[in-house]
């Protein structure tokens, strides 16, 4: 008979997002990953499968977890105050306290090798599915006549998405600005300049 597991999984894959979030895909180590959860490499495997398993776990913990405000935001009654709420949200992640900086997932296209094409492309399809639900809202918000006619929400959703990605970029310190609050500052100002272009 197995022995029934004794620690908590959900608890052993934030610890691993941790790791992840801070190191990379490549750059985290089974060593790194087990230390921090707390296990050993036998356990990791039973319950996680291998690394590439645990890491499109972790993707998908991210997007129930931090990544949530996604979600949130998009259900705000206009298509501005949803892509405001969309930036407040990303700078709230990007600059967490206790977050290493930046988005998990931007993170990982910046660090991700060839040798990784899978995890690659799972990162990217789960940004394809963000964006996504940005265009359904403003598909919605056209149709609601709460955008312009005219206004084309393929082109906004990917606008927005370059903007939180570039956000992301900056804030994992792939740009310029100072950290903590200067950084928080930067990134306000970054939002408040995409919305001036805002259709209406």
């Amino acid at each position: 008979m197995p022995r029934p597991r004794t620690f908590d999984t959900e608890k052993a894959l934030d610890q691993a997002m941790g790791v992840f979030w801070r190191l990379g895909y490549e750059g985290a180590t089974l060593d790194d990953l087990t230390r921090a959860m707390g296990i050993n490499r036998p356990s990791l495997y039973a319950a996680f499968g291998n690394k590439e398993q645990l890491y499109r776990k972790v993707l998908d913990r991210y997007a129930r977890g931090p990544a949530a405000y996604v979600r949130q935001a998009l259900a705000a009654p206009t298509a501005r105050q949803a892509v405001e709420a969309l930036f407040r949200g990303a700078i709230d992640l990007d600059t967490g306290r206790h977050n290493p900086g930046g988005c998990l997932l931007v993170r990982g296209t910046m660090s991700c090798a060839r040798a990784a094409d899978a995890v690659h492309r799972a990162i990217a399809r789960q940004l394809a599915a963000s964006e996504g639900a940005i265009r359904e809202r403003l598909e919605r918000a056209r149709d609601e006549g709460d955008l312009p006619r005219d206004a084309d929400p393929a082109d906004l959703a990917r606008f927005v998405a370059a903007v939180l990605q570039g956000m992301a970029v900056r804030a994992s310190g792939g740009g310029g600005g100072g950290g903590g609050g200067g950084r928080r500052g930067e990134l306000q100002r970054i939002a408040e300049i995409a919305l001036r272009a805002w259709p209406t």
